[in-house]
């Protein structure tokens, strides 16, 4: 579920953190950086793990601040694709059931993926699963064992128009955190998020806890 990712990067330190040293420096400006943020290809980055490199300080003319180049590991929540997991139903729909794991909620149980006999109840707002005669409801909140299908990123990065140059398609960004507050407004404002999980419950000790007595 959770993995380490290396990364490049270089780290702006201001002038009110010199007094740190190098090391806390560089960890505290880049867990503001990238913690709860998604890179694509690596996952949602929980927080810096440990700093495993970093360069000379140099300071731009005019800026004052300290450039640092470093390479570190980020802890990252990443699950595997058939890693079993356990989060809480979030909400449902006709389409299926979304599960929040409390700090990762784009987790998508489709409709079609749901145990075989699974109908939506339009009067209740959930799905229910018919199972010999009994009607065994997906209530809110409660807890639920799935296993990812796939993984889905989206780069939700604002499309850019430079007046020259820089335009190549060579690899993927570096990172979305770059974007952050760009980003944000963009992943609102058409509802895709930059990481998102498709799983399913459609086999046997999957599904709310309460139907396998644990």
């Amino acid at each position: 579920m959770f993995v380490l990712a290396e990364l490049e990067d270089t780290v702006k330190i201001v002038p009110n953190d010199f007094g740190k040293n190098d090391n806390d420096a560089v960890t505290d400006a880049l867990n503001v950086k990238y913690a709860n943020k998604v890179v694509q290809e690596v996952g949602l980055c929980i927080c810096v793990h440990d700093i495993l490199s970093t360069s000379e300080g140099f300071i731009l003319y005019g800026d004052g601040c300290s450039y640092i180049k470093a390479t570190f590991r980020l802890t990252v929540f990443r699950p595997f694709v058939g890693e079993v997991l356990t989060g809480r139903i979030k909400s449902c729909s006709p389409n299926g059931v979304k599960v929040t794991m409390g700090f990762f909620d784009d987790i998508h149980i489709p409709g079609a993926t749901l145990q075989p006999g699974s109908e939506f109840d339009p009067a209740e707002q959930v799905w229910v699963w018919n199972y010999d005669g009994e009607k065994l409801y997906m209530d809110i909140d409660e807890p639920i064992r799935f296993r990812v299908l796939r993984e889905i990123f989206t780069d939700t990065t604002p499309t850019l128009h430079p007046t020259g140059g820089g335009g190549g398609s060579s690899g993927r960004r570096h990172s979305v955190a770059d974007l952050s507050a760009s980003n944000d407004l963009v992943a609102n404002s058409i509802k895709i998020p930059p990481y998102a999980l498709t799983c399913t419950i459609q086999e046997d000790g999957l599904g709310l806890l309460s139907w396998w007595g644990s």
